[in-house]
């Protein structure tokens, strides 16, 4: 598998996607939400991932949009000279598809921790809070800038950063796009931990993915999908949710060998 922009690297159960425009601070152009879409559509046919680990290569995580991409949505507008209706149609159908990209990483089935350092801007905390966990650096700078281009921001963030640290918090971040630093993202919540490098960041992160790779496959998949319906449903549905999955899955290879390596004093070792 290769990908323009995008690096996958797989090593003992752990998915390592890096964003690779280090000189462009890794904004997202076309072919970069293409090869988003597709190194997240094919992790999810290999059995061999447990966790993704998601970074940019360079210094920065992701700088947001490639501007050069609101000339492609202008033209789409303005494209049929007829009906200003249909083109205003097409771009709808495109912010789907752009859309799309970062749902492909907040349902992938299995947990992704994202590394942040450098800039997180605008499309950049879309991909952030499309994570499962997320780290950054201490001088990470987090911000959503489409207030100050007129332009609501429309990926995603808006809807997932209000369960990430409160509705106020967030509404100050989408109105004002002040700049939120590693340590205060950590402080709000927005990150799990602030580190002050981006190699200790980096080394951390990675700790956390290979430990999440010695567990159960199976099991971690099941709380993925368990926590992310929840947060679309009511407490009764989201038990009847893993009432169902537990009665189809839990009787498992997996769980004889959590309960023999209990028994045994010693590390389970799953099957992919």
């Amino acid at each position: 598998m290769s990908y323009a922009t995008v690096e996958l690297n797989i090593d003992a159960g752990v998915a390592t996607v890096a964003l690779n425009r280090p000189d462009r601070a890794n904004s997202l152009n076309r072919q970069l939400w293409d090869d988003l879409r597709q190194v997240f559509k094919d992790i999810d046919t290999l059995s061999n991932v447990r966790v993704v680990l998601l970074h940019g290569n360079g210094k920065h995580f992701c700088a947001g949009i490639d501007l050069g991409m609101l000339d492609e949505m202008n033209a789409l507008v303005s494209g049929d000279e007829t009906c200003r209706g249909r083109g205003s149609d097409a771009l709808r159908r495109y912010i789907l598809d752009l859309q799309d990209v970062f749902n492909c990483v907040a349902n992938c089935r299995v947990p992704v921790i994202g590394a942040v350092a450098g800039a997180c801007i605008g499309a950049g905390v879309d991909l952030a809070t499309a994570c499962d966990i997320r780290y950054a650096t201490r001088d990470a700078r987090i911000c959503l800038k489409e207030i100050d281009m007129a332009i609501v921001a429309d990926v995603s963030a808006v809807q997932r950063l209000p369960r990430l640290i409160g509705d106020g918090r967030a509404r100050e971040m989408i109105y004002t796009g002040r700049e939120v630093g590693g340590a205060e993202a950590e402080s709000m919540g927005l990150v799990n931990r602030a580190f002050d490098s981006a190699e200790e960041m980096k080394a951390a992160a990675l700790n956390v993915a290979r430990s999440l790779a010695a567990k159960s496959p199976l099991a971690l998949r099941g709380c993925k999908a368990s926590i992310n319906y929840s947060q679309e449903h009511s407490i009764e549905e989201g038990l009847a949710h893993v009432a169902l999955w537990n009665a189809g899955m839990m009787m498992s290879e997996d769980l004889d060998e959590a309960v023999a390596a209990q028994r045994e004093k010693r590390q389970p070792l799953f099957k992919d």
